[in-house]
């Protein structure tokens, strides 16, 4: 009886846009195997070279991780499902520097409850569950909230409304146009402020009692542990691995409970991690995927309602935690499927070999996130095989024998191109390099130029010799040469 494996979103462009593929196997390995074998081009997604699965990638028999059963060698049963988990970086965009922390002004609330609140958390107070003294908690309590965008912007509403007395925010992005699809936080008539300012009126407005503390900044090594000490429960609403490891390892230095999120296309992901007994972030994913290997939400597209759902969930775990209350997340990753209205729960372990939160840690102090992450210093962005919007504009005025290889996806080429441009999705690269002409020069694009740069390496790799990465992509061509195009 064949066994059903479960295809997460950003694995499908490799598998047929399958959700689900039936195959073969008596072992949780061979029927991996066979399903490489049917969709070769997932091989790489997880596998690395030496054969050997991916730590950014946990597999699932059932509900149970396969890292505690017999690995690869685990046998398979009728009736039984894989499921591959991959990491997902989906959230808010918060990662360059920003400027000087702002706090808001006023004493915290005191613990007790005016006469306007009671009226207010009434529906609240007459449940056995929470009462006057769980919103007396509440009041008391103190959420750090790490983005105000996708995640954070649902999970923010609703903890002030809530009732819980003091929330702080850490941001340094301004509001774009493209947030408003799902950053419910944020209005139209906030295009161009900063998030905080949009943010902080927002919760006010829902919520005139909650005090609001921002954070103008990004959350690096230097600042993070002095920011999230002073908060009880941190909400994880990132999109970048860099940020995600950093707040889960200073989480556990500072032993604060981290309540995870993520989200991309229709897919979503939660759990709360960093708590007594319970596993941390990297003992799900030990080590993050290769820069560009996974794209982020401003590559891949997200839902607009996909991040309500998440973000809600993310401040209902918040809620029990400072409640003391029902059954929290920990240990148990849930998945969601909003194309097929699916949840699922996964059961997660703590690595005793976790570097950070295990038997025997081995990092005792926050590090380089971004070079653990492999990501560029700003400094280190250009390289020789970069070229300049305004270098490639000039080479096409003078009429220069040039190749304009787009490898962003058709949905992206519909909405703006570079006149002459041919469109190769990245993903299709492998099996259509035949296509590309090795005699002209290539330049090589996508958005920004994550992808691209990704492009670039492979096409060195079989051969290709004039071939040079966009710097900034599409979206600085339209800035800079041709404004006339929408950007996205």
């Amino acid at each position: 009886m064949p066994t059903r494996i479960h295809i997460p979103t950003p694995l499908r462009a490799y598998a047929n846009k399958s959700a689900i593929v039936e195959v073969e196997g008596r072992t949780v390995g061979e029927a991996l195997e066979r399903l490489t074998r049917t969709h070769d081009r997932l091989r790489s997604h997880l596998y690395s070279e030496n054969g050997k699965l991916r730590s950014f990638v946990n597999v699932y028999l059932n509900d149970s991780d396969i890292r505690y059963l017999q690995n690869e060698e685990t046998p398979l049963k009728p009736e039984d499902t894989i499921t591959i988990v991959p990491s997902v970086a989906g959230g808010s965009e918060s990662v360059a520097t920003g400027a000087p922390a702002r706090h808001g002004a006023g004493e915290a609330p005191a613990a007790t409850l005016t006469n306007e609140e009671i009226r207010r958390y009434s529906r609240h107070l007459i449940m056995p569950e929470v009462g006057l003294e769980g919103q007396r908690k509440l009041k008391a309590a103190r959420v750090l909230c790490i983005g105000a965008g996708g995640l954070g912007s649902p999970a923010t509403l609703y903890l002030a409304a809530a009732g819980v007395g003091t929330i702080g925010l850490v941001d340094f992005d301004v509001v774009d146009f493209s947030n408003l699809q799902r950053q419910i936080l944020h209005s139209t008539a906030d295009v161009g402020r900063p998030k905080l300012d949009s943010a902080a009126e927002s919760l006010t407005g829902i919520n005139p009692g909650v005090r609001i503390e921002t954070y103008e900044v990004a959350l690096s090594s230097s600042n993070a542990l002095e920011i999230l000490q002073n908060y009880d429960v941190i909400v994880d609403g990132t999109d970048n691995f860099p940020t995600r490891y950093l707040v889960n390892d200073a989480c556990v230095l500072l032993g604060k409970p981290n309540v995870y999120g993520s989200i991309f296309r229709f897919d979503g992901q939660a759990s709360v991690f960093v708590t007594p007994e319970g596993p941390c972030y990297r003992c799900l994913y030990a080590e993050p995927p290769p820069p560009g290997l996974v794209p982020s939400c401003a590559e891949g597209g997200v839902l607009g309602v996909l991040p309500g759902i998440i973000g809600t969930i993310q401040a209902t775990e918040t809620i029990k935690l400072i409640l003391g209350a029902g059954e929290p997340l920990i240990g148990r990753l849930l998945l969601f499927d909003a194309l097929r209205m699916h949840f699922r729960e996964l059961k997660l372990r703590r690595n005793p070999d976790c570097p950070i939160c295990g038997d025997h840690p081995t990092i005792h102090e926050l590090i380089d996130y971004e070079q653990f992450c492999g990501v560029a210093h700003d400094g280190e962005l250009a390289t020789a095989a970069d070229i300049l919007v305004d270098e490639l504009k000039e080479k096409l005025d003078r009429g220069d024998d040039l190749l304009i290889l787009d490898v962003r996806e058709p949905l992206e080429y519909q909405i703006n191109r570079i006149a002459g441009s041919i469109l190769v999705p990245l993903g299709e690269l492998p099996e259509r390099v035949r296509e590309i002409d090795g005699t002209r020069e290539i330049v090589v694009h996508c958005k920004t130029g994550g992808r691209s740069a990704r492009a670039v390496e492979f096409l060195k790799g079989a051969g290709f010799r004039r071939v040079r990465n966009l710097r900034g992509g599409i979206v600085q061509w339209v800035a800079r040469i041709d404004p006339s195009q929408p950007v996205y």
